[in-house]
């Protein structure tokens, strides 16, 4: 019965906020985003955002090739048999 006691104070406990501090990382993040280097800030961020933003590209201009292809096809008469 005493166990059942203690299982309200450690939940408490695990979903407190005082229970595991996390650092801020915000005012670094605004120190490398806001820093005049003369880059984009889509790419400020390094390497990992660099092939984030092409790939992006890639499938958004993939994907409007395509629907436009299957505009034309649609638009096109059918061939009767």
């Amino acid at each position: 019965m005493n166990q059942l006691l203690k299982v309200p104070v450690l939940a408490h406990r695990a979903f407190s906020s005082s229970a595991r501090q996390l650092k801020n990382k915000v005012p670094e993040a605004q120190k490398l985003f806001q820093a005049d280097n003369g880059l984009p800030v889509h790419i400020k961020g390094g390497t990992a955002d660099v092939l984030l933003y092409r790939a992006t590209m890639t499938l958004t201009i993939a994907g409007t090739c395509y629907s436009l292809y299957w505009l034309l096809v649609a638009s096109m008469p059918q061939k009767k048999a």
